[in-house]
């Protein structure tokens, strides 16, 4: 009887073993497609948002942390940006509808396609959300095919940094060129430049 348990427990820590190593292993591989950053001096969660074009919020949710204090030398876990076609075309978009428009509004209008990627009554993707039909008046037009100067592109860099800290805003109007009663009657969140932003 002795020796049948002796087996028996044999073959469970070999068992647990193996199922051990394995975990092990999946979460080795896990961590070689992480980006790991390592805090400098005089760093703030924005700065890091705005150079790799993530958000804020989603650097403290990965990295379990419960305020935006960071320290040199600490190292953070990055979340996954969205790819360098996605940030180009929302900076074509930005660039066209927001030209003359002060630095703000262009964050604004930025985030008004994050918010919408976000929100279950528009399309998942930034690409989906932008070619959407009859939302964007550069869609119609060709204006989105003009290439993005810095200041759109360094738009689009704040607004995915700041995604998730806004007022929640899914369109945008210039009231002196929209006749569409049901734009007016939204909610405004805020106005910025000739722009009001509603939701």
């Amino acid at each position: 009887m002795k020796i049948l348990a002796a087996i028996f427990a044999g073959f469970m820590i070999l068992s647990f073993q193996f199922v051990q190593t394995d975990k092990n292993h999946a979460y080795a591989e896990t961590l070689d497609h992480v980006d790991i950053y390592t805090v400098q001096k005089g760093d703030s969660l924005f700065d890091i948002g705005m150079k790799y074009g993530v958000s804020e919020i989603d650097v403290m949710k990965i990295n379990h942390k419960e305020s935006e204090k960071i320290h040199p030398g600490e190292k953070l876990i990055l979340p996954k940006s969205v790819s360098k076609e996605e940030k180009e075309l929302l900076a074509r978009l930005v660039h066209a509808e927001a030209k003359g428009e002060p630095y703000a509004g262009k964050v604004a209008v930025a985030l008004v396609v994050l918010n919408r990627v976000e929100d279950n009554r528009f399309p998942d993707k930034i690409k989906d959300v932008i070619y959407e039909e009859r939302q964007f008046q550069p869609v119609d037009n060709g204006a989105i095919n003009e290439p993005a100067d810095k200041s759109s592109k360094k738009a689009v860099m704040e607004a995915l940094a700041l995604e998730g800290k806004g007022n929640d805003s899914v369109y945008f109007f210039n009231p002196d060129e929209t006749s569409s009663t049901w734009l007016r009657a939204q909610t405004v969140t805020e106005v910025i430049g000739n722009h009001r932003f509603a939701k």
